[in-house]
């Protein structure tokens, strides 16, 4: 690459050097003053700003806030245009947790996530406030598999031991023996997990987290990010093409139910915005470029409609039901109590339903999902639908795994999205990477440059074999 206009990446050091001097210098008595806050709109500055205020947005301005040195050091704003969380995939899912995944990186992120579940007070609790209850309930996820999946499930076994995760395979023998109202017609193979797993309140750790974070200084407002202000200087490579590099210096947040807006000046844009995080990144002009090109490489995150159902059942099954998974389309888990939610996938795209509402499909559930259910659980054959309802994934079309880290020709937008329905599980981790990448400069703690956005580029997949 030739070095044409070298002052653009000096400039964008310099920002990033007058934040993290800021955070050592920003001491009582120092000439440095608070952002003006205008009741109703946004701060006019704020050294970071989040788009997406679910729980990898609030668990990243947490990490960042937890990793000042000094409070008030960095600035840092959240900005989420749904201020009743109706339509939030964090808020829609069910809460699901598991380290049985075939990617040392995702079976790490989630078994911290169950450490720090175990101990979310001494990471969200408020002084003077009521204790957090994230109502973790540990139960394994069970995965049941035929002939052809079973050479795959023993692979994944073998890394998930070998990372540390407490997981068992079953034969179909043991199997009955320990869940003895599973049909095990056609399971040639079962992976239970022993440890860290299980289901928790999707509601209140997104609480949880924004509770904290507003405690320690994090701004938030309700808007929607409509644009981007941009700097741009171009580069040539050593093949003689231009290469366009931006920086982002304002981010323009309308006010609900308004025209007025207010521009934002920032020093670095994480992009948390889930299932729109694909139209967000379209703002700034990420995938505008010509074809083969970096700059011409899209997001590849889009929202995809997921069914869940609240189902009774009269007969009892005892209580050791936690998460079983056998095909796409049936995952029953067990409520507190002694309900059941039945997660209702789309093993097909042409079955992909239309994303522009959340309206339940019953007679998918009844058709499709229903007969598996009962085929695999006969009891379920005789199961009461209590209730139903739809979230959003924030589903990355290119490998199905999280998108972390910052675009390489944007380089203060960093990205946190694409989790493909693990993002609630796996927020804790996610946000403290995207700290460590931001004030740091690199991961400290878990090491995830497998799951930057160069490898869309690239055409190098993340490859996941246990989606869900």
């Amino acid at each position: 690459m030739v070095r044409k206009q070298d002052d653009f990446f000096q400039g964008v050091e310099s920002e990033f050097a007058k934040f993290r001097e800021k955070m050592k210098d920003a001491l009582p008595g120092s000439d440095w003053n608070p952002l003006n806050i205008h009741s109703g709109l946004p701060p006019e500055r704020a050294d970071i700003v989040i788009v997406g205020g679910g729980a990898v947005g609030w668990s990243t301005a947490y990490w960042l806030k937890k990793k000042e040195r000094v409070r008030d050091g960095v600035r840092v704003l959240v900005v989420e245009k749904d201020p009743t969380y109706s339509k939030s995939s964090t808020v829609l899912s069910i809460g699901g947790i598991r380290q049985q995944f075939s990617m040392p990186e995702n079976i790490h992120m989630s078994m911290y996530s169950a450490f720090f579940l175990r101990n979310i007070n001494e990471y969200l609790g408020v002084a003077n406030g009521d204790p957090v209850d994230v109502q973790f309930n540990p139960s394994g996820y069970l995965f049941l598999a035929s002939e052809d999946g079973a050479s795959t499930m023993e692979e994944n076994y073998q890394t998930q031991r070998h990372e540390g995760a407490k997981v068992e395979l079953l034969s179909p023998e043991e199997l009955k023996n320990k869940f003895p109202w599973i049909n095990t017609e056609g399971i040639v193979l079962a992976s239970y997990g022993l440890e860290n797993e299980g289901w928790l309140d999707p509601w209140s750790l997104l609480n949880a987290f924004r509770r904290k974070a507003l405690s320690m200084g994090v701004y938030h407002c309700h808007g929607e990010v409509t644009g981007f202000s941009c700097s741009s200087r171009e580069l040539v490579s050593a093949e003689g093409d231009p290469v366009m590099y931006k920086r982002i210096s304002h981010v323009n947040v309308r006010m609900p139910y308004s025209l007025e807006y207010q521009p934002v000046e920032c020093a670095v844009v994480v992009n948390a915005a889930g299932p729109w995080s694909g139209e967000v990144a379209e703002m700034v002009g990420v995938g505008s470029g010509p074809p083969q090109t970096m700059a011409g490489v899209k997001l590849p995150v889009e929202p995809k409609k997921r069914y869940s159902h609240s189902v009774a059942l009269p007969l009892s099954m005892g209580k050791d039901l936690g998460f079983v998974l056998d095909t796409p389309a049936v995952n029953p888990k067990r409520f507190p109590d002694a309900g059941f939610w039945v997660k209702g996938g789309h093993s097909d795209n042409e079955e992909e339903p239309e994303v522009t509402d959340l309206e339940v499909d019953h007679k998918f559930f009844e058709d499709k999902v229903w007969p598996k259910l009962a085929f695999r659980i006969p009891a379920f054959e005789s199961l009461k639908m209590k209730s139903a309802w739809a979230g959003y994934y924030d589903y990355n079309t290119f490998d199905q795994n999280a998108i972390l880290g910052m675009h390489p020709l944007i380089n203060n937008l960093f990205f946190a999205t694409g989790f493909s329905g693990h993002g609630l599980q796996q927020s804790p981790a996610a946000g403290r990477a995207i700290a460590e990448l931001i004030l740091d400069g690199g991961f400290q703690t878990i090491d995830l440059n497998a799951l930057s956005f160069e490898r869309v580029y690239l055409e190098k997949k993340a490859l996941e074999k246990n989606i869900v």
